[in-house]
């Protein structure tokens, strides 16, 4: 879906495809049939964007055989679905029946990362549609916390560095400029918007930038306005910005709260929750961790990274964090300019929802999606921006 900002450019909004599980090109395929384009058919529009998630075997047959991305993109606008941007944090097996740890490997110490992340731009420089010419990747904030050293360090920045010069050069050689943004998330050596000033300024190249996610950004308890300004005034680029709302639990020290949080508790991804005190950020790994006893203070509100439906926010006592989407996505585009151009709905977690929740068969996760969708379009018109045919 695209939007003209008052300024007079080109906003994409798109809905994230991981959540769809795929780890072969055939497997994408199936998903444009299945469920993208149902998607596009609710939503009465002739074009629908989506960013797509290309597992590593997937990217692999696409940037080794031209026939075949040829073939995806003519099935693109067969089905009329358009790619300005992909998701390239999870490498493989992200439908797997257990996530977890898993989805931070390889990180940018490991030379898989940079490979993987190179035949991703070079797939989208391939896929862009015929009247645009920036392309966007969301990528791993470098490593799981505690898997990083300083000799690590040194891989992943030289790693960057290394992609940012692979960027240029594909630039030259399609005229497709592709940019890259790390995205914090709890746990990582990048969990906020603060944490990511250090590495990116010091990479200081325009095509490596970040990926606001406003779940992770909520997650933090990190203020939109002060996050944005920091990144506007660093000179940081938000290349890509993925909404999408966390748990909020007001009252987690009462039990009724306790028990509707452990219906989230679910044993596929992981759900790393924090707490804002006086003396700071306090956080656990998962969200069954902090229902243990003392293992999290309760006296403040709890949020969990569990990426809850946009329109549906989980029935009382618990909440969504929406309103920190809204105001991020105001400062985002809400300007005189729009700080990204590139919006990406990325709810993966509907079949990780209570089962009561979940999505009975395609159908009812292609009316979920879309209604996503809608309450995105609508915050955006909101703004002022206009919607394109």
């Amino acid at each position: 879906m695209r939007f003209r900002h008052p300024d007079g450019s080109t906003v994409h909004l798109a809905y994230c495809t991981n959540v769809h599980p795929a780890e072969t090109l055939d497997g994408v395929l199936a998903q444009l049939r299945d469920h993208c384009e149902p998607v596009r058919r609710r939503l009465g529009r002739d074009r629908l964007g989506i960013g797509l998630w290309l597992a590593k075997d997937a990217a692999h047959a696409l940037v080794t055989d031209p026939s075949a991305l040829r073939g995806l993109r003519t099935e693109l606008d067969r089905r009329g679905l358009e790619v300005v941007t992909l998701n390239g944090f999870p490498y493989e097996g992200f439908g797997a029946e257990e996530v977890k740890y898993r989805v931070y490997r390889p990180d940018w110490a490991d030379p898989e990362r940079l490979d993987h992340t190179t035949a991703l731009a070079r797939v989208l420089a391939g896929l862009l549609p015929d009247d645009v010419t920036e392309g966007t990747v969301s990528t791993l904030p470098l490593a799981w916390r505690t898997a990083y050293e300083e000799g690590r360090a040194e891989k992943a920045h030289t790693a960057l560095v290394t992609l940012a010069e692979r960027l240029d050069a594909l630039d030259e050689l399609t005229g497709r400029s592709i940019r890259v943004g790390l995205e914090p998330e709890p746990g990582c050596v990048v969990e906020t918007t603060e944490d990511a000033l250090a590495p990116l300024t010091a990479i200081g190249h325009p095509r490596i930038g970040i990926c606001v996610d406003t779940c992770h950004l909520a997650t933090s308890f990190e203020d939109p306005h002060t996050a944005l300004d920091a990144l506007t005034a660093a000179r940081v680029p938000v290349v890509k910005s993925q909404l999408s709302a966390a748990l909020h639990a007001e009252h987690p020290h009462l039990p009724e709260v306790r028990a509707a949080l452990a219906a989230f508790d679910e044993p596929r991804f992981l759900h790393q929750t924090r707490t804002s005190t006086a003396a700071g950020l306090r956080g656990t790994d998962d969200l069954g961790e902090a229902l243990h006893a003392d293992a999290l203070p309760d006296a403040g509100p709890w949020r969990s990274h569990f990426h809850v439906p946009l329109h549906a926010a989980p029935a009382a006592p618990l909440t969504s964090t929406l309103p920190v989407l809204k105001a991020a996505l105001t400062r985002l585009v809400g300007g005189p300019h729009p700080l990204t151009r590139h919006l990406e709905v990325e709810t993966y977690t509907w079949q990780a929802l209570p089962p009561e929740l979940r999505p009975r068969g395609r159908a009812q996760l292609a009316d979920g999606i879309a209604a996503e969708l809608t309450l995105a379009r609508d915050l955006l018109t909101d703004l002022g921006l206009k919607e394109l045919p």
